[in-house]
């Protein structure tokens, strides 16, 4: 090996703009990273604390796992604690409690665009290119005038959890028997006018142009189409003109397999966005029993294989040998997968995503596209579910729960799949295990050395001369949208 290209060791972070603390080490050589490992930094121990509560408790404690996603946390833990009870959930507590869940989701999606990812385009390093100006006046960090308006519009669309839930984060109404927050007609109506401006924002500012266009994009002929209809109109536009010229669409390969357990399962047993694996060949179901950890490389105690979750532990083993992480290592069926809306988008069958990931694989460009039309879908299916919740019809019902159960309860955060695995013993918490969708995505290696999702996507990347933080690399990282928090519990 020549002194060229000798590998140099890159530490990044912590990152900015990211819930929680990252650190991402980095072998480069000849301008490209050889390789990455992926540290999540913390332990924060939520899974002890659980231990030998009442199984109810849960529902105080998972959702202050985190502040950007505690619905989604919520919704998991109450769907565990009814599945162990056999709770039968009446159709307004599911529409209710999935209009909390969208919410949550359609705002992450809004925070994801303009506070977090498309910031980096404003970056000095890109000064000279013919679209930076537009960029900085919409996007720069505290004075971008589209950003700004986002905070705003983002704001006034968390009324909708305040009216359901009474506050967010943390809100405390979902339960296993469904949501104990009834709505009226007035607060329908009410309700029915943030969504109404969420609508314009999006339509005036980010699409230029009506939600049920975006969501019917069905080729990459009629994105083209869509894009020259009106170049200069609407973030998305300049989004994917910034993504051309620098190639986006090159940058952070996914894993072969994308996973999503299904998105807003309605009473009557359909999805708004169905599940499933998909592996560019067809759409398989997603057996929660072949979902295994593996610690080998993670800052807890390990054994001899991967477990499932739902006989797994997390204990804390500091000196251990060849670990690097707080984040186990989850696997579907032993292999890596990556998850979020990208994943969701193919297993629903988009048909403009599924072109692009039929001829690009998951990238930049796919995952921040299928994310800006999932958002246009969920204000969309947010219309639909105004229209089933019945006024003041029940959404909730009376549970009993069992001294022993072993349950698990399946949802998506906007980042993707969350699973919750539930052990009653004594009528107390015996275990409880949580996988987040940043641990799929940023898992350190499994025992067989296979790298996670966004360690694999980082090899390749390239990194300047001089370059400390490399902005390809932040650009990858932000693709899949880390919360390290929810990682670590």
């Amino acid at each position: 090996m020549t002194a060229s290209s000798t590998p140099s060791r890159l530490i990044v972070g912590p990152f900015n703009r990211v819930e929680g603390d990252l650190e991402v080490s980095l072998d480069v050589a000849d301008g490209r990273v050889q390789r990455a490992w992926v540290n999540a930094t913390m332990y924060r121990g939520f899974e002890q604390i659980l231990l030998g509560k009442h199984p109810l408790d849960a529902l105080v404690y998972v959702p202050r796992i985190c502040g950007i996603c505690s619905v989604t946390q919520s919704v998991a833990a109450a769907r565990a604690l009814g599945s162990a009870c056999g709770a039968e959930v009446p159709p307004n507590g599911v529409w209710l409690t999935n209009l909390m869940l969208a919410c949550e989701n359609a705002a992450d999606h809004l925070t994801h665009f303009y506070l977090f990812f498309m910031p980096d385009f404003t970056r000095p390093i890109y000064a000279g290119r013919a679209w930076y100006a537009q960029a900085l006046e919409r996007f720069a960090a505290h004075s971008g005038s589209h950003a700004r308006e986002a905070v705003a519009v983002r704001q006034r669309w968390f009324q909708i959890l305040g009216t359901l839930g009474g506050k967010w984060p943390h809100t405390q109404s979902i339960g296993p028997g469904g949501s104990s927050r009834n709505v009226s007609a007035s607060e329908l109506i009410r309700l029915g006018t943030k969504v109404a401006e969420m609508r314009s924002f999006l339509e005036r500012v980010l699409y230029g142009a009506e939600l049920e266009t975006l969501a019917a994009l069905d080729s990459e002929e009629a994105l083209a189409r869509w894009l020259a209809r009106d170049p200069q109109r609407g973030d998305l536009r300049l989004f994917l003109s910034i993504a051309h010229d620098l190639q986006l669409e090159t940058l952070g390969p996914g894993p072969a397999l994308t996973m999503s357990y299904g998105s807003f399962a309605d009473p009557h047993g359909g999805y708004a966005f169905a599940p499933g694996a998909w592996d560019g060949q067809g759409l398989h179901p997603v057996d929660p029993a072949h979902i295994t950890e593996d610690a080998r490389h993670a800052w807890l105690a390990d054994s001899d294989t991967a477990q499932h979750p739902a006989q797994g532990v997390t204990l804390p083993q500091i000196d251990k040998a060849d670990a690097y992480s707080w984040n186990k290592a989850p696997r579907l069926h032993a292999q890596v997968v990556e998850t979020g809306a990208l994943a969701r988008q193919l297993a629903d069958g988009q048909p403009l995503i599924r072109a692009l990931w039929g001829r690009t694989g998951g990238n930049v460009m796919t995952r921040v596209l299928a994310r800006s039309i999932e958002l246009a879908r969920l204000v969309l299916w947010t219309e639909q579910a105004l229209r089933a919740i019945v006024p003041d019809a029940p959404c909730s019902t009376d549970v009993v729960l069992p001294m022993e159960a072993d349950s698990f309860g399946l949802c998506e955060a906007a980042r993707g799949s969350l699973g919750h695995w539930l052990s009653i013993r004594g009528g107390k918490i015996a275990n409880y295990q949580i996988i987040a969708p940043t641990s799929w995505n940023f898992s350190p290696r499994d025992r067989h050395g296979n790298p996670g999702a966004l360690e694999a996507a980082l090899v390749g990347a390239p990194v300047l001369p001089g370059e400390t933080t490399p902005v390809a690399v932040q650009h990858i990282v932000r693709s899949f949208d880390p919360c390290m928090v929810c990682t670590v519990h």
